[in-house]
């Protein structure tokens, strides 16, 4: 399992295929990448965190998930500082033997990365900045997969 925080862009391709090189037991892959979105007048977007309690908490987001669903890999590769439009944002690859468990896995730490995942997220527009919190629409998406084992 793979958790990285960092400033700088990554390739995901690259990820993906670190995740699988020399695997033969691995049947499914599915990766999401997130990006920066430059809707509605967005400059840039500024993602603020503490490296180890990010850290931590999406590694405690891939255990569940693994607790969950039989998993053979997963790489979780968040950034922070300030953002462009159609920067990517966030990777999750989730690998397993399965695709119906590869495809839960990413959705559930997806789901979770945007609720509780300890990052802050000020936008900045023409007019200003302003910090953005989680919508209610992420809170459900999250909450759909509770209880938890």
């Amino acid at each position: 399992m793979t958790v990285r925080i960092q400033t700088a862009p990554f390739d995901a391709e690259a990820e993906v295929a670190a995740l699988t090189a020399g695997r033969t037991d691995i049947g499914a892959v599915v990766s999401f990448t997130g990006l920066c979105r430059g809707d509605d007048g967005l400059v840039a977007m500024t993602l603020d965190c503490y490296v180890e309690m990010a850290e931590a908490e999406i590694g405690r987001l891939i255990e569940a998930a693994r607790a969950r669903w039989p998993l053979e890999g997963v790489t979780v590769i968040h950034r922070h500082g300030r953002l462009l439009p159609g920067d990517p944002i966030v990777l999750v690859a989730v690998a397993s033997k399965h695709r119906r468990a590869a495809f839960a896995a990413a959705e559930f730490l997806m789901d979770h990365l945007k609720t509780r995942a300890p990052f802050w997220k000020q936008e900045e527009r023409a007019g200003g900045a302003a910090w953005v919190e989680a919508t209610e629409a992420d809170d459900a998406a999250a909450a759909r997969w509770a209880p938890e084992r």
